[in-house]
């Protein structure tokens, strides 16, 4: 493998993100990682500015990338964010985070860099979640972000046909990232902004949800990270790739009957039976 292969990873400063970037790097390619803020890695990593939700920004990285390379060998659209809470709690600033981050921000990314997957021969990696498949209760922001993504991705994947670009997409299940300790934080702030007394009417909700997320017990970044690489090398690669509780999420609950399936969701959750 040469150092022409060269990849961009957006999210690139923590996680998954950062998994991956090292894990490429070890593997001889030529490493563009994706950062909103400040990054540190290992020497031969290129950090380039990078805020997915910012096309201006987008719009620049590509123009540099494009000066230094011929061709990308792939795009990898990592970064994300996790809005909670009831749909009736959630403020729209924080509905247009979630969208702008998770589905908009991989479409500008995606459009900006396509010059150059095009020259390289090159590949889209989206990472998204069971939750664009199986819509969860008080995750209804984060699910619609990521429905949209897999649309997008599997709208695209037959757009891009006719010039060989496959567009995978990688569904990791729960993982160790701060990504989820950033959500509780947001989601916090929020419900204190909000009315108390529609933040009481979701009292049980909320702590049922809590109780039911202790239990899961997240996986380790480089066990996604590994199956990112895998897509990215792959001479033939699929589709997509679902990791851990991921392949039950998405594969098995969107076959069950609808009943059955809202029963089995808001079990898993802890919402059955709560009454107003």
């Amino acid at each position: 493998m040469t150092e022409t292969r060269a990849v961009l990873v957006t999210g690139s400063t923590g996680g998954i993100g950062t998994a991956t970037v090292r894990l490429l790097q070890s593997r001889g390619f030529t490493v563009y990682a994706g950062a909103r803020g400040p990054a540190a890695f290992e020497p031969g990593v290129r950090v380039v500015p990078l805020d997915v939700a910012d096309p201006s920004s987008v719009a620049a990285a590509a123009k540099r990338v494009a000066g230094e390379v011929d061709g990308l060998w792939a795009v990898i659209n990592n970064a994300g964010v996790i809005v909670q809470g009831p749909l009736e709690l959630v403020p729209a600033d924080e509905w247009r985070r979630q969208l702008e981050v998770n589905t908009l921000g991989p479409a500008s990314v995606i459009r900006e860099f396509l010059p150059l997957l095009r020259s390289g021969a090159g590949r889209i990696v989206n990472v998204s979640a069971a939750t664009g498949r199986v819509a969860m209760p008080l995750l209804g922001a984060l699910s619609a972000s990521k429905a949209g993504l897999e649309a997008l991705s599997n709208a695209l994947r037959l757009e891009l046909t006719p010039w060989k670009i496959p567009v995978i997409v990688i569904e990791p299940g729960t993982t160790e990232t701060q990504i989820f300790t950033r959500a509780g934080a947001a989601a916090d702030a929020a419900m204190q902004q909000s009315d108390r007394d529609q933040v009481d009417l979701y009292a049980a909700h909320l702590m049922a949800y809590e109780k039911a997320m202790s239990r899961f017990k997240p996986g380790p970044v480089d066990k996604v990270a590994k199956v990112i690489v895998r897509a990215v090398e792959a001479r033939r690669p699929r589709r997509r790739y679902a990791i851990a509780e991921a392949r039950t999420l998405g594969a098995i609950l969107p076959k069950l009957p609808a009943g059955l399936r809202d029963r089995v969701v808001s079990g898993a959750v802890g919402l059955n039976g709560i009454k107003p």
